[in-house]
């Protein structure tokens, strides 16, 4: 798996009900079914869903755009939003959806907000590509561009608490607190979240 999937895993309990938004290919879903958890993955593209498939891992093929209005309140434990809440059109109701089927939520993403993403626009004069951003502005799936702070400003309105934050480094891998720890929407390349209610 991804570096930074190894890192979302670790934040689901053992037993959990889990929802993923945007499972791509299932992988992380298959891990947590191995540690136990019941897992329901939500997919928009025909290549996503047959590899969860062919993985045995259960998944409905919708648009998260569209709501979550097939499922009931509190139908999980948590749902789980990783490297997607960028790709979507409406995050503010993706969010609010994520509050009401689960009493958490687990959010990852690349920070627009990243010293070396500042320096690329501003030295280039390009839309700037990394190791979590690697695709060129007009193949990018990537139509929400946020930062750290953006991010923890809309969560805290949509009712949410933050009650972990884990950096990342370029390559998706958690990095100690130290430097970043003090101005992460600068130093760190990306971010995963635990969020309650």
């Amino acid at each position: 798996m991804r570096p930074d999937l190894d890192v979302v895993a670790s934040l689901v309990p053992a037993g959990a009900r889990v929802l993923d938004l945007g499972c791509g290919d299932g992988a992380l879903l298959e891990e947590l079914m191995r540690r136990g958890n019941d897992v329901l993955g939500i997919e928009i593209s025909d290549d996503g869903v047959l590899s969860c498939m062919a993985r045995g891992v259960p998944v409905l093929q919708e648009d998260i755009d569209q709501g979550l209005g097939d499922l009931a309140d509190d139908a999980f434990d948590v749902v789980i939003m990783s490297l997607t809440l960028q790709a979507v059109r409406n995050p503010a109701l993706i969010l609010r959806e994520m509050h009401r089927v689960a009493g958490r939520g687990i959010v990852s993403f690349p920070n627009f907000g990243h010293w070396r993403l500042r320096a690329q626009l501003a030295a280039k004069g390009r839309m700037p590509v990394s190791p979590l951003l690697p695709y060129a502005w007009h193949e990018t799936p990537n139509i929400r561009l946020c930062s750290i702070t953006d991010f923890e400003a809309l969560a805290h309105a949509e009712g949410f608490r933050v009650e972990r934050r884990i950096l990342l480094d370029e390559g998706g891998s958690p990095r100690g607190g130290g430097v970043a720890g003090r101005a992460p929407n600068l130093l760190a390349a990306g971010v995963v979240y635990l969020l309650g209610r």
